[in-house]
């Protein structure tokens, strides 16, 4: 008899009580209308009378939406939308009553406005200001969405897929500025090498006639003063040029000779050769010196005939 009367008991004390999750609301309605919200923890109902009509989840949702639409420049697009919502804690009656399909609403106010947003915009003006777009779509939905018990926490857009081959035309374009920079750096380059190796020659070159020049100088005054010194011990000024000619002139027979590999060929090597060489030598100097002479003064010797 005693659990005959338990059993109901206990049936009842089951169907009295029951549990809300953290971040939930729980919506009681008794004999089909709106009673009371009931937030997390252990809650007490009337069995038949009341019932659990629908659970609010007041944690934040995503809510992705893949847009396909045109630009300014026609060029279709898709774009992904990540819309980031949640329910208004006392706008849980609104939430669960006034909208039966929030995930569908918000879509076409997502589409609506990225529809009017992105076909006033070039494609590259789409990838640029996404985040005027993010921000022109959460205006949006706050607006419509506050009525309806919703908070719109973010809109992000997080993929801009232009179709295969506007992004193919796009990547030549980019490789071909990227060359045309690459190659005015090489002919930058190049005309630098060029000019430093001009300048570097130029100045060798300017270098070679000053060693030149101070070697001849040298030379030059070497032979004054070797005449100089002859002159001192009673050689006169031919023979001691002859005496140096002839002694540079065994110095170089005799510098050929050491060096296995010299090129430098020598011709006449006798010391007649060399007396014969100072004497063409100084007739040459002589004769130039009269043409040089008749040349300044500007008259000619005057011929027999004329003379006569």
């Amino acid at each position: 008899m005693f659990l005959i009367f338990l059993v109901p008991v206990l049936i009842v004390l089951f169907l009295s009580f029951f549990t809300v999750k953290q971040q939930s609301s729980a919506i009681v309605e008794r004999f089909g209308k709106f009673n009371s919200i009931r937030h997390s923890g252990l809650q007490l109902k009337i069995p038949v009378v009341d019932r659990i009509s629908g659970v609010v989840n007041l944690r934040i949702q995503q809510l992705d939406v893949m847009i396909e639409t045109k630009t300014k420049d026609n060029v279709f697009v898709k774009l992904k939308v990540s819309v980031q919502f949640k329910v208004i804690a006392d706008r849980v009656y609104d939430a669960f009553y006034k909208l039966e399909y929030p995930h569908d609403q918000i879509t076409s106010y997502v589409f609506d406005v990225v529809r009017a947003e992105v076909p006033k915009l070039i494609l590259d003006d789409v990838f640029e200001r996404k985040d005027n777009i993010a921000v022109a779509v959460k205006r949006e939905l706050n607006e419509a969405m506050t009525t309806y018990g919703y908070d719109i926490i973010n809109t992000l857009i997080t993929d801009i897929d232009p179709d295969i081959q506007v992004k193919n035309a796009m990547n030549r374009i980019n490789a071909a500025d990227r060359e045309k920079v690459a190659a005015e750096y090489e002919a930058e380059a190049s005309r630098i090498r060029i000019v430093a190796k001009a300048k570097a020659e130029a100045e060798s070159k300017r270098l070679q006639g000053q060693g030149i020049a101070d070697q001849r100088r040298e030379i030059a005054q070497g032979l004054v003063e070797s005449v100089d010194v002859l002159n001192k011990v009673g050689i006169n000024s031919q023979e001691a040029s002859a005496l140096i000619v002839v002694t540079q002139h065994y110095d170089t027979l005799q510098a050929v000779g050491a060096d296995s590999k010299s090129n430098l060929i020598l011709l006449p090597n006798s010391p007649t050769a060399a007396s014969d060489m100072l004497t063409n030598m100084v007739t040459s100097f002589a004769a130039g010196g009269k043409i040089s002479e008749m040349s300044n003064t500007g008259h000619s010797k005057p011929s027999k005939k004329q003379e006569e």
